[in-house]
C-alpha cells in the first residue's frame, strides 16, 4: 500500500498523504486533484477501493500516424502524463499501413464518448488528405487540438513548432561552414509543414546569394527514403544536407557511406525532431530540436480549457525551434 501512494503522488505530483485522502474518500481535496489520482490509479494498473469503482473515466483520444518515429512516442510520453495531472485518461490511436485509418479512429473515439482529441501528424497536415472526418468533430462540438501546420480553413486550436525558424537555422548553420551545395530533404510536397521550410529555406538562400547552388527534393518520411534522396543529391555534388527529420537524416548518412564519403568530412547531415538517440548514432547528429514539452503543455492546456467549457482561439501558437550542434556537421574541406 505504502508502495502504491509513493508512485500514484510521484505520477500526479501530490503528496501520498492527499492520495491517501483520495483513496480514502476524505474531504479536502480539490475535485481536479481528485480526477488526476483515479486517472493515475487505472494509468498504472493499480486497483480502485471499491467505493470508487463506479466513478466514470474521463478519456480523451490521442491520435498519431505512427510509432516508428521516435518524435510520436516522445510525444506521447509528455502528453499521456500531463493529461493524467489533469485527471484524463489518454486512448492511444496509432495509425498503421493497411489498419485503421484517422477517420475510423474518430468515428470509435466519438463512439467511446470522449471527451476530446489531440492530433500529432495527422491528414490535416496534407493538402490533399482526406478531411470529412474533422466535420464529425466540428459537428459535435468535440474539443480538438492539432499538432503542427495545417491545412487552412479547419478551425481548431494548433501549437506548432515554427517550420520557416528551423529551415533557416539549419541552413544559416551550414553556410556559416562554407557550404554552398546543399539540397534539402522534405516529405511529399502536398506536406503542409514541408511547404512552409521550403518557401523559408529558399527564400533565405536567395538572401545569402546560394540559391543558384541550393537543391530540393520530397520523399517520404523514412530511412529508406531518406537514403534514396540523398544518393541522388550526392550524385548531383551536394555537400550539406538539411532533412525534414531524423529518419530521413540517418538515411543520408547511410546513403553518403555507401558512395565512399564521410560524414561529416565529405558531407554534412542536419536533422530535424532531436529524436531519441540522436546522440547514441554514428556521428551524433546535428539535429532541430523540436520543442516537445512545451509543445505538449500547450496543447494540453488549450484542450481542456475548451473541455471546461471557456473559450479558445483558434490561432496557430508558433514554438522556436533550437539547433544543436553535434559531430555531423563540420567546415566544408
Amino acid at each position: 500500500m505504502v508502495r502504491r501512494l509513493a508512485v500514484v503522488a510521484e505520477k500526479v505530483g501530490v503528496s501520498e498523504a492527499t492520495v491517501s485522502r483520495v483513496l480514502n474518500g476524505k474531504p479536502g481535496v480539490s475535485q481536479a486533484t481528485r480526477d488526476a489520482v483515479l486517472t493515475a490509479l487505472d494509468v498504472l494498473g493499480y486497483e480502485r477501493p471499491t467505493q470508487l469503482r463506479g466513478e466514470r473515466l474521463r478519456l480523451v483520444g490521442l491520435v498519431l500516424p505512427e510509432l516508428q518515429n521516435p518524435i510520436f512516442p516522445a510525444f506521447a510520453d509528455v502528453v499521456g502524463d500531463l493529461l493524467a495531472q489533469r485527471g484524463f485518461t489518454p486512448v492511444l490511436c496509432t495509425r498503421t499501413s493497411g489498419g485503421v485509418s484517422e477517420a475510423e479512429y474518430v468515428d470509435l473515439l466519438l463512439g467511446q464518448q470522449v471527451s476530446g482529441v489531440l492530433f500529432a501528424g495527422g491528414s490535416y497536415a496534407m493538402s490533399a488528405g482526406p478531411h470529412d472526418h474533422y466535420a464529425r468533430l466540428i459537428d459535435r462540438s468535440l474539443p480538438a487540438v492539432l499538432l503542427n501546420a495545417a491545412v487552412d480553413d479547419l478551425p481548431f486550436p494548433r501549437v506548432s513548432t515554427d517550420d520557416a525558424v528551423a529551415a533557416e537555422q539549419a541552413l544559416r548553420h551550414l553556410v556559416s561552414l562554407g557550404h554552398e551545395r546543399i539540397g534539402l530533404l522534405l516529405a511529399p510536397p502536398e506536406h503542409v509543414p514541408s511547404q512552409r521550410k521550403r518557401a523559408a529555406f529558399t527564400a533565405l538562400a536567395q538572401r545569402l546569394g546560394v540559391a543558384k547552388t541550393v537543391q530540393v527534393t520530397h520523399g517520404m518520411f523514412s530511412l529508406e527514403s531518406g537514403q534514396a534522396a540523398a544518393a541522388r543529391l550526392l550524385a548531383d555534388g551536394v555537400t550539406g544536407l538539411v532533412c525534414a527529420s531524423d529518419l530521413l537524416a540517418l538515411g543520408a548518412v547511410r546513403a553518403a557511406r555507401r558512395a565512399g564519403k564521410d560524414v561529416p568530412g565529405d558531407v554534412s547531415v542536419i536533422g530535424y525532431d532531436d529524436s531519441a538517440l540522436m546522440t547514441c548514432v554514428d556521428p551524433p547528429l546535428t539535429t532541430v530540436r523540436q520543442p516537445i514539452e512545451a509543445l505538449g503543455r500547450a496543447a494540453v492546456e488549450l484542450l481542456v480549457n475548451q473541455i471546461d467549457g471557456k473559450h479558445v482561439a483558434t490561432d496557430e501558437l508558433l514554438f522556436e525551434p533550437e539547433l544543436v550542434v553535434r559531430s555531423s556537421t563540420t567546415r566544408h574541406p
